[in-house]
């Protein structure tokens, strides 16, 4: 049962971003202080990736456990009313997510998805990015 109003639900639902979040933020400022440099959201590819690096052609994806499902993460937990209301967007965001990286792969891209869970180990997200990225910034 929802403790909530249908209007409050609303409202708090409203609220939730879907670019420029606390994680993105967080990514983008390790990507900087590693010295590479991206461009952010571009429409013109699948699935407007959060960071976008065209010389190396590769993007990365800042996913969110709950709203990405987050396989075997505490943090993707199902919500315990509307089931399937939530099954049915969460399974259709990660259809999405999985027809945008097959899209980007044929285009010649290589993406990078980090997950929100990932960013409490900031140091072996530096690691992993600066691999993805390869040694020489840009």
């Amino acid at each position: 049962m929802d403790t909530l109003t249908p209007y409050q639900r609303s409202a708090r639902m409203r609220c939730i971003r879907n670019k420029n979040t606390k994680p993105e933020m967080f990514v983008r400022r390790v990507v900087h202080a590693l010295g590479f440099r991206y461009r952010i959201h571009l429409s013109d590819l699948p699935g407007r990736p959060d960071l976008v690096f065209r010389s190396r052609r590769k993007v990365i994806f800042v996913h969110g456990c709950f709203w990405h499902r987050h396989e075997g993460c505490v943090l993707c937990r199902m919500p315990k009313s509307r089931i399937r209301f939530w099954k049915r967007k969460l399974d259709g965001n990660r259809t999405r997510d999985r027809l945008n990286q097959d899209r980007l792969a044929e285009l010649g891209w290589n993406y990078m998805i980090v997950w929100e869970c990932e960013l409490r180990e900031s140091a072996q997200l530096a690691t992993r990015i600066q691999s993805f990225l390869g040694g020489t910034r840009l």
